[in-house]
């Protein structure tokens, strides 16, 4: 039940217009008691310790997701997908064109020709924080992804700021995307297209002044298909994901046929650089591991299509995991060939594939076939991506904290027409004048922090209930400050005196380790998940949340700034209007939460 609802009105701000209320909150917009004028925005604003503590924490419940705010929406989104598409979805959302360029800066800087054990175990880190995801996704198929789980699990404020943190993220990652396709683009024609496809303006700041229409044809062009039809969108990725596929497996044929077999060994230069497969050691790979792991984010965006999903609880884990391990494999194969290529240290770690044949005879015409790969790398993630952003902000729509007009879902083309096309306007604004100074991995802290709260989601919303909420909010900030701990240990002890710091992270392991083993004796579920569930309670969604913080720690300060940037961003809007119209939606009476709770299936849903 919404926490929230059960509370009665006590602010004093009079509602003389119900009607408009709930029009302002889940309808046009205009005409709320909050916002009907300067003077009742006044008396709002001046309430609002009060409705942030009545609002923060209200949660909602599984079946009310699935019908009453999904009806906000108006006509459903389409259930035209299958477990293929799912598949396709993920691969395109992963393999983009920054694993051309991640491999080669992991191998060369850490792992060696290790780094095909690194993207093992990023893979192994993905498929458990996938199994948190699916278990969402099958018991509440909607679009909203982790906004929705973490919505019914810890509230609406927590829900909100990593949600606005994962769409702005999106957006300014899909403008250096869509940029950077111009340079791929290029590559793959011959073409110097920074210098002759973009157009320089005098009087602009720089980093502003270069004019990329290219970009923003790619963004517009990507929007409408979205718009149209989600099955037809599935359908272009699936062919693009084909085509792109093809091109890899072809470059790692090429690097087999082409590569040495002693260059996994065998460094360019002994003297400077340790030999081996492993030449920097099993911290060299972890490092590598926790590098190449951004090459795996996107197969989240998968989980917001699924309310698009013909039979969730078939399809979804087939397509999220099957997505993982595909890419997975693809990885290792491509770290591997790459490896063949060259002596790790003889790496270009900008362009590592299209380096190494470049310096081979006869082979120098595949760099063109890495930049025809890269352009439909870029294409598919940045269909996939604007996918999903546009169904987080439909569902944060749906919910009352940003305007309904935003959730609204065309009747005829069953896609939530106005989200992706304003956050395909708002991209390609971006994109036109900005150069951001990235390529793929902007999304990185945001994800990596939702894929955090998701698995602490899980294990919370499996433990607690029947007294036993404390405690389990106790195991998930000790299990948590524990791995921080390792982590700090890992990236701060200092190697001397011999085996203090090998010591430090058998510690903190260990006392990890003790507090799932003493949680999982000591504090039986509350719940049991109905259609599919994460195997290995609660060890598996713990494990998940030790390998993000420790993936957390490995990202540098300016992403930290630019994190807390956004959050402090989102939270002002959450305190300047979103409490506001999702309190004035609660009086209305649209955010009473089912008291019975129970699941509400559409008729094209089926299990």
């Amino acid at each position: 039940m919404d926490k929230g609802a059960a509370l009665a009105s006590s602010d004093g701000v009079h509602h003389d217009r119900p009607g408009a209320i709930a029009g302002s909150a889940v309808g046009t917009g205009t005409g709320s008691s909050s916002f009907a004028s300067w003077r009742a925005y006044g008396r709002a604003l001046a309430q609002t310790p009060r409705r942030v503590a009545r609002r923060a924490l209200a949660a909602t419940a599984p079946g009310e997701e699935m019908s009453r705010v999904r009806a906000r929406s108006g006509a459903d989104m389409a259930r035209a997908l299958r477990w293929w598409d799912l598949v396709g979805l993920g691969l395109g959302g992963m393999v983009g064109a920054g694993v051309f360029v991640t491999t080669g800066r992991a191998a060369r800087l850490y792992a060696g020709p290790g780094v095909v054990a690194s993207y093992a175990i990023a893979g192994l880190c993905a498929l458990l924080s996938a199994f948190c995801y699916t278990e969402f996704a099958v018991d509440m198929p909607v679009a909203g992804g982790a906004f929705s789980y973490l919505r019914v699990t810890f509230g609406e404020l927590a829900a909100f700021l990593t949600g606005a943190n994962l769409i702005m993220e999106y957006v300014f990652s899909n403008a250096a995307v869509a940029r950077s396709f111009t340079a791929y683009l290029g590559t793959a024609v011959g073409v110097d297209a920074p210098r002759e496809w973009r157009i320089a303006v005098r009087g602009l700041p720089e980093g502003f002044n270069q004019v990329d229409l290219v970009a923003v044809a790619v963004i517009l062009l990507v929007s409408v298909c979205i718009c149209y039809s989600t099955k037809e969108s599935s359908a272009v990725n699936l062919a693009l994901t084909a085509v792109h596929v093809a091109f890899i497996l072809f470059v790692i044929g090429m690097g087999f046929r082409h590569g040495d077999a002693r260059n996994l060994t065998r460094p360019a230069d002994p003297a400077r650089s340790p030999g081996g497969f492993f030449p920097h050691g099993a911290a060299g790979v972890f490092n590598g591991a926790a590098m190449v792991y951004l090459s795996y984010i996107g197969y989240d965006a998968v989980s917001t299509m699924a309310e698009e999903v013909q039979r969730p609880a078939r399809d979804i884990p087939a397509g999220v995991s099957g997505s993982v391990v595909v890419v997975t494999v693809l990885y290792c194969l491509m770290a591997a060939s790459m490896s063949m290529l060259l002596p790790y240290d003889a790496i270009d770690p900008e362009a590592p594939f299209s380096g190494a044949f470049k310096g081979r005879e006869r082979c120098a015409w595949v760099s063109n076939v890495v930049g025809a790969g890269a352009s439909l790398g870029i294409l598919t993630s940045l269909m996939v991506a604007m996918l999903g952003q546009a169904r987080y902000l439909c569902v944060i729509g749906r919910s009352g904290v940003m305007p309904a007009w935003l959730a609204r879902v065309n009747p005829r083309t069953a896609t939530p027409v106005n989200a992706s096309a304003f956050l395909g306007l708002f991209t390609a604004a971006l994109a036109l004048f900005t150069e951001l100074d990235i390529l793929l991995n902007l999304v990185c802290i945001g994800t990596l922090f939702v894929f955090y709260m998701v698995a602490n989601a899980v294990v919370y919303r499996r433990y607690a209930g029947a007294g036993a909420t404390w405690p389990t909010l106790a195991f998930l900030l000790v299990f948590s400050l524990a791995a921080l701990a390792f982590t700090l240990a890992w990236k701060l002890a200092p190697p001397e005196p011999r085996g203090l710091r090998a010591g430090l992270l058998a510690a903190c392991a260990a006392l990890a380790a003790a507090a799932v083993a003493a949680f999982q004796a000591l504090v039986p579920q509350a719940r049991s998940p109905q259609l599919w569930g994460v195997p290995g309670m609660p060890w598996v969604p713990a494990a998940s949340v030790f390998l993000n913080v420790f993936l957390l720690g490995s990202l540098d300060r300016p992403s930290y700034v630019r994190f807390a940037i956004f959050s402090a961003a989102a939270l002002l809007v959450y305190v300047l209007y979103s409490v506001h119209a999702s309190y004035d939606a609660e009086e209305s009476g649209r955010l009473d939460v089912d008291a019975a709770g129970g699941k509400v299936q559409d008729e094209a849903c089926t299990v």
